[in-house]
């Protein structure tokens, strides 16, 4: 079979069930692993799926809320190589709790297939994650904002008082010296309580929203334990966090060639390049 029509059945499988994994992939092809992994290299190179830990999960079965759309391609390269930083700190077997955000879908793209337990008011999130029978997953419910597809307020504060997780991870609207913000009053409530359930709390944010101010304060850089970034972060936000005794880590410094060394050795998540200070 040529390689681009063994890379069109595969692409035709991974979209038809969403979510494909790597034995899923080789029984239906009938060809070696290695073919696989490169012909899955060469997909998420052009961008028609995303590499996952074990197999590959199609993009488009994720339907975007208009206020995600806005926001999906700014820093685009940065946040999928943040989600895959971001997903190499969390063992299989652990339990994550995921904020809605463009940032923290990449962070569940990079974990679909993974034997965890991923917890989350997110719809698209879950929608992804439902893809998966690797995966379990915790819907949390409440009103659901229209923008986001994010579950807010009173019935998801009152869900969550009643879980803990091994992780939870954050998105940002904003980082500045007097700690975390976000652009929505009842988001920065819900999230409050999400803090409350991990046992590690994350902030996932790119470097562009370092320095940028949102109209509500989540809390500040003390209350956090890890900070996941970009190479972009600024070298006084470095420090910031460094003092606020937070370990930092910064995703891989070229992205393409950590997709390529994923195809090579069959792994999904970039290694965090730098982690600075300790967990508070």
């Amino acid at each position: 079979m040529l390689a681009e029509t063994r890379r069109k059945t595969l692409l035709d499988l991974i979209a038809r069930q969403g979510f494909a994994t790597l034995d899923e992939l080789v029984k239906a092809l009938g060809v070696s692993e290695s073919t696989v992994r490169r012909d899955l290299e060469a997909l998420d190179l052009s961008g028609a799926v995303k590499r996952t830990h074990g197999g590959a999960v199609y993009p488009g079965e994720v339907r975007a809320m208009p206020a995600l759309e806005d926001r999906e391609t700014a820093s685009a390269t940065e946040k999928e190589s943040i989600g895959r930083a971001t997903a190499s700190l969390i063992d299989d077997g652990e339990s994550v709790l995921l904020d809605g955000g463009t940032t923290t879908l990449e962070v569940a793209r990079a974990l679909v297939g993974r034997p965890i337990q991923i917890v989350t008011n997110s719809l698209p999130i879950a929608q992804l994650v439902t893809a998966s029978p690797a995966t379990d997953l915790i819907l949390i419910g409440g009103y659901v904002y229209p923008r986001t597809g994010v579950a807010l307020g009173p019935q998801a504060i009152g869900t969550m008082k009643t879980i803990r997780v091994n992780k939870a991870v954050l998105g940002a609207g904003g980082v500045v010296a007097d700690g975390v913000y976000n652009s929505n009053l009842l988001l920065v409530e819900t999230e409050r309580q999400m803090m409350s359930c991990g046992q590690e709390v994350f902030i996932v944010a790119d470097h562009t929203k370092f320095g940028r101010l949102a109209l509500a304060r989540l809390c500040g850089l003390d209350e956090v334990h890890r900070v996941v970034s970009d190479p972009g972060l600024p070298g006084p936000y470095r420090e910031l966090i460094e003092a606020a005794g937070v370990r930092l880590h910064l995703s891989p410094e070229n992205p393409a060639a950590e997709a390529r060394d994923r195809g090579a050795n069959g792994k999904s998540g970039g290694t965090p390049t730098l982690d600075m200070g300790t967990s508070a």
